[in-house]
């Protein structure tokens, strides 16, 4: 089966890019948002073949997974003017929560008919008016990076992209304070000079931005996973780390109530039992250890690779037939 996505989000895909089928990306010549073509930072299986618009417009597809507003028309356009949902078979995955007047937010596939709306969590499911258009939710699938943990640095890893735009929906507000309990590590696009924006010394705040694959191992070094979001989707970041043997301390918001089971990390909305959290894992690497051997056993049973396939796959098999 050939199947038409976009490179929107780099670790979702590298998870559901390991399927059976063919996965056709688009790339344009300047490599832009709408043609970003195949990941150079993630191990993307040779089934992931790129295609240009003019390739495309007489390729054989048949299914295309939308995940932007824009998609539809694009596509349509890219294909010769065959419409995803009326000429193709078509699914729309909506990554992240709703914003704006939330939870009146109405989502831009609300009342069709002709694809399926799939959410990445229950969560969002909940919270997006999704008006009659048929629903699933197909939760996160990690491919299993290994228990590299050994927590030997006294520190916390957090992992965010653009902690200084994105400002309280990623609790970046909250980083001093935290700082304050357990220097930081944190990683991500934008994050240099994070540091002097939040008026922090460099040594309690550091950051970097690394491929996924040195990025586990250098999270995997530190002593816990420190999640301060406020609003957005279940970051895979989150379940990356309780893959990797990581106890979690995180904000009770969003879907991290039920991705963190008991005894795994701490959850809360006060930061500062989040704060007496850190320092409880610093004093305590065994604890420490304990925790997350536990979150790594969690993830793995929840966000497996094979259970996230087998769903699309059962998912695909409806849309398509």
């Amino acid at each position: 089966m050939n199947i038409l996505l976009w490179h929107v989000h780099g670790s979702w895909t590298t998870a559901f890019v390991q399927g059976p089928h063919t996965y056709l990306v688009p790339v344009t010549p300047g490599r832009d948002p709408d043609g970003l073509g195949r990941a150079r930072t993630f191990d993307w299986p040779a089934s992931v073949r790129e295609a240009t618009p003019d390739e495309l417009r007489d390729a054989p597809v048949d299914l295309v997974v939308l995940q932007r507003p824009h998609e539809p028309e694009l596509a349509e356009r890219w294909l010769g003017g065959r419409r995803p949902g009326r000429d193709l078979p078509a699914v729309y995955l909506e990554h992240n929560a709703p914003d704006g007047d939330v939870p009146r937010t109405r989502h831009p596939c609300a009342d069709r008919d002709d694809v399926t709306l799939v959410h990445v969590t229950h969560f969002n499911r909940l919270f997006w008016d999704n008006g009659t258009t048929r629903t699933a939710v197909i939760e996160h699938g990690i491919v299993d990076p290994g228990h590299l943990y050994t927590g030997r640095l006294p520190r916390a890893a957090v992992v965010v992209n653009e902690p200084v735009r994105r400002g309280r929906h990623t609790g970046t507000d909250l980083l001093p304070a935290l700082a304050g309990a357990a220097p930081l590590d944190v990683f991500g696009m934008a994050t240099d000079g994070l540091a002097a924006h939040l008026g922090l010394p460099p040594d309690r705040c550091r950051s970097a931005e690394l491929p996924q694959r040195e990025l586990h191992r250098e999270m995997a070094q530190r002593r816990f996973y420190l999640h301060p979001v406020r609003w957005t989707s279940l970051g895979l970041s989150l379940l990356e780390a309780m893959h990797l043997g990581m106890p979690v301390v995180a904000l009770a918001t969003t879907a991290s109530v039920e991705a963190v089971p008991p005894r795994t990390g701490t959850l809360s909305t006060r930061p500062e039992v989040l704060a007496d959290a850190a320092r409880r894992y610093l004093a305590d690497p065994q604890a420490a250890a304990e925790d997350g051997a536990r979150a790594r056993q969690a993830a793995l049973e929840r966000y497996g690779l094979k259970r996230f396939l087998d769903d699309w796959e059962q998912l695909v098999g409806e849309v398509v037939s």
